[in-house]
């Protein structure tokens, strides 16, 4: 359900694209030297975002080096120096991904969210010492979906409440002190986590299908076997609406923080970023190569 939040790359200004990749690799160095090595590899683009948000509401300006890494040693890189927003970022990636990973294992018996969980148990009781609050949060919100699920919700909006919620939780980071800010923050994550749950949903169609899965776009929209290509034709405008719908929200959020830090960064993943998602996985463009590494 991770790292659909992705920047339009062939849009970005190459300094702007430095800058970015510079809060991607802080990121990962945070996490490498917070939680160790393998916990590393749980990075996703969703988070990086947030950091990139957050950084943003700080006035101190950007800082940072060119360094090695263990994924390309051999060409140094621009990498921002680590700061509470990193950290925090860091600790809810944690938490999201091992959560994310015991969904799984519950769900589907997948043998590597199992094994997964497992490697990221010690970091997520580090994780969860310092925000037992969020995670208590976020347990009772997967404890809705769980039920929703259950119950064959029939409700796109219902099913997607309770991982808007989640994500809500995320966005409203303690560090930011400004009240206002703080709820500006979660209404941007309440709406990008809504975006977020249907674009998985949608995406998941064919595989849900075949699987007899719970889908709540084939519960709502009542998928007959008939066809799962003729369904998603069916159903692919009603679904862009419900898409279009969160993002403006999420963009009204945004344009109310009054942002000019990374500005043109957060510009372009917000204005043109999410919307070349959509369209990559509502037309299924490109759906190969989306997930290339920074």
């Amino acid at each position: 359900m991770f790292g659909y939040v992705e920047p339009d790359k062939p849009e970005l200004k190459i300094r702007e694209f430095d800058v970015f990749r510079g809060y991607y690799c802080s990121l990962c160095k945070t996490i490498g030297k917070r939680y160790g090595q393998i916990p590393r590899l749980t990075l996703n683009y969703d988070l990086a975002f947030l950091y990139v948000l957050l950084d943003a509401l700080s006035p101190i300006p950007i800082r940072g080096k060119r360094q090695r890494c263990i994924v390309h040693p051999a060409k140094k890189r621009f990498i921002i120096f680590s700061n509470v927003f990193a950290e925090y970022t860091s600790d809810m990636n944690i938490i999201l991904m091992y959560y994310n990973l015991i969904d799984k294992w519950k769900d589907d018996g997948n043998i590597f969210a199992g094994t997964g969980a497992l490697a990221l148990k010690r970091a997520y009781n580090k994780s969860k010492k310092r925000y037992p609050e969020k995670c208590a949060a976020i347990e009772s919100y997967l404890k809705q979906l769980t039920e929703l699920e259950k119950n064959n919700c029939d409700s796109i909006d219902e099913a997607a409440e309770p991982f808007a919620s989640i994500m809500r939780e995320l966005f409203e980071c303690g560090h930011i002190k400004d009240e206002n800010e703080r709820k500006t923050l979660g209404w941007l994550g309440y709406n990008l986590g809504r975006w977020i749950y249907v674009m998985d949903a949608y995406d998941d169609l064919e595989r849900d299908a075949g699987n007899k899965a719970y889908n709540p776009l084939i519960s709502q929209f009542g998928f007959k076997e008939n066809g799962i290509k003729d369904f998603k034709d069916t159903i692919r405008e009603k679904v862009n609406f419900i898409l279009t719908y969160s993002l403006s929200e999420a963009e009204k959020a945004y344009s109310l923080l009054g942002i000019e830090k990374n500005k043109g960064i957060l510009d372009n993943i917000l204005y043109s970023g999410l919307i070349v998602k959509t369209d990559r996985v509502l037309r299924e463009r490109g759906r190969d190569n989306e997930k290339e590494s920074i």
